[in-house]
């Protein structure tokens, strides 16, 4: 069965930072394009950072030098750092995998004084 396992996220204030996790029970994860989404109530889903099965990253111009996403391909995990945190990150974020198209449950992330 196709699954990805969100963790962290949670309340931070602005300029602080947190961590998310993603572990992704599919075959091949390696082959797997790998991103993070969010979503705002009212709004699309919209893509925050992505990273390829060949380890090349791209990121939303919102998050561009704060945000950082990786992969650990041994824990079948992928990761987003996120730092100096803006109230505009609020969101609920999402994983994805791509071409399992598998999302993972969502994880609330709140930036407030």
């Amino acid at each position: 069965q196709v699954r990805l396992v969100q963790s962290g996220g949670g309340s931070v204030q602005p300029g602080g930072s947190l961590t998310l996790s993603c572990v992704a029970s599919i075959s091949e994860f390696s082959r797997n394009t790998l991103g993070w989404h969010r979503q705002t109530p009212g709004n699309q889903r919209e893509l925050v950072a992505v990273i390829t099965s060949a380890g090349t990253t791209n990121y939303a111009t919102s998050v561009e030098g704060r945000f950082t996403i990786s992969r650990d391909n041994a824990k079948n995990t992928v990761t987003l750092q996120m730092n100096s945190l803006k109230p505009e990150d609020t969101a609920v974020y999402y994983c994805y995998a791509f071409p399992a198209r598998a999302w993972g449950q969502g994880t609330e992330v709140t930036v407030s004084s």
